[in-house]
């Protein structure tokens, strides 16, 4: 009976220490993967991934983007790295709090050395805003951007303002005119931002059209700027991304699911030759 006790306290010991292990040993190969790309590249690498964007938490959904932690680390990474060393970002995130977004957004901007964005899969909202902030953005072929119009709460800011040319204003709530108001500051600042920081790559009177483009009602808010697009628009992009962004990738697991909704054998296979009927 000792005996099976003893099996009994080692086997939980193991199973409570073995979720520790692992993810040291996660982040270990992070930071390997991570030196090697900036060795390569000669630069500072900075991963922005918000792999899961949503949990639960007694069953109230937590959402996971950018918010003033995010701003805090990386601009402590930009001012620990001297002005004529480039930075590389890694970008994977749903977006975010304006004021973190465009937090970072200046800092990059006055990073002296070049600033390249790595985009894997999407960078939306304020992903975008980041973006825009940086000499270059490498691409997957299927990544995607997203417009920067702001919202107010559930509802798109641009669409709010429709509301004043629908009806005459002795119809509209009190409140309804007090979100317009809002609406229209947050609209003004947000395409003064995007502006500010666009004309520093491109003449000013592209940059005002583009930030116009950005942020007005044109677009819903989740409408995805493929690269194609992102490039007839004017914006610095490219594709190409390094091997080493898809393996930093999979070191960033998506939790794991009861049931997995997507499945395949993880291999890559070559191409099929033809064969000739014999």
């Amino acid at each position: 009976m000792g005996n099976l006790w003893n099996f009994f306290w080692i086997f939980v010991l193991i199973t409570s220490v073995l979720p520790l292990i692992q993810q040291k040993m996660m982040i270990a190969k992070r930071l390997g993967l991570m030196n090697q790309l900036e060795k390569r590249r000669r630069s500072r690498v900075i991963t922005l991934i918000h792999r899961q964007e949503t949990m639960r938490l007694l069953g109230f959904p937590i959402m996971r983007y950018i918010d003033v932690n995010d701003s805090e680390e990386i601009l402590r990474a930009i001012r620990l790295t001297p002005e004529d060393i480039p930075i590389g970002i890694v970008i994977h995130t749903p977006g975010g709090l304006v004021l973190s977004t465009e937090q970072i957004a200046m800092a990059l901007m006055r990073h002296k050395a070049d600033v390249t964005i790595f985009v894997p899969h999407y960078a939306l909202s304020g992903g975008t805003l980041l973006c825009l902030a940086a000499n270059e953005v490498i691409m997957d072929e299927n990544a995607v951007l997203e417009p920067v119009d702001p919202q107010l709460g559930e509802y798109p800011a641009a669409s709010i303002l429709k509301i004043a040319q629908m009806k005459e204003h002795r119809y509209i709530e009190d409140k309804t005119l007090l979100l317009m108001d809002v609406a229209q500051k947050a609209q003004n600042q947000m395409r003064a931002f995007v502006k500010k920081i666009l004309v520093a790559r491109m003449d000013e009177k592209r940059a005002e059209e583009l930030a116009v483009t950005l942020t007005d009602e044109r677009w819903t808010h989740d409408y995805p700027i493929s690269f194609e697009e992102a490039k007839s628009l004017g914006l610095h992009v490219a594709v190409g991304l390094p091997g080493e962004i898809y393996q930093l990738m999979d070191l960033f697991p998506q939790a794991m699911q009861q049931r997995p909704s997507v499945q395949y054998i993880p291999v890559p296979y070559k191409r099929r030759e033809d064969h000739r009927a014999k």
